[in-house]
């Protein structure tokens, strides 16, 4: 299991208003108000616990943040309509589509994704799968 997963952001009012639609699905949280950002960035996480978290921040190093190429962040959906939803909640909210929700038997039989990138071109998958 990881702590966190963090993403580097340019503008982090757009991408905060993205990721509080799309990250509430799963229950997420944000527990960082934009006026109190400190070094560690905006993180949303579960109400009650501390880890794992999803992050955003600027860079450390001062340099303009960019998706990586072949870098992508997938999310464990509770169903297939989760899967929906949070497909069509990025797309509603600036996300790109990469790939509507389906089975994607080439991964696994069970495996039911949907992709897209966020609003600064991260590649995010949401998926559920039956075990």
């Amino acid at each position: 299991m990881y702590a966190h997963i963090q993403l580097g952001a340019r503008d982090l009012v757009l991408m905060c208003a993205f990721y509080d639609r799309v990250l509430a699905h799963l229950g997420l949280q944000r527990i960082v108000a934009l006026e109190s950002i400190g070094p560690a960035g905006v993180y949303w996480r579960r109400p009650g616990r501390r880890w794992p978290q999803f992050v955003i921040n600027r860079p450390f190093n001062g340099l303009e943040a960019g998706a990586g190429n072949g870098t992508q962040v997938s999310f464990l959906a509770d169903r297939r309509g989760t899967v929906d939803t949070l497909w069509i909640t990025a797309l509603a909210h600036g996300g790109s589509d990469e790939g509507a929700p389906g089975l994607r038997p080439r991964y696994a039989p069970d495996f039911y994704a949907a992709y897209c990138r966020d609003p600064e071109g991260n590649k995010l998958c949401f998926v559920h799968t039956d075990s």
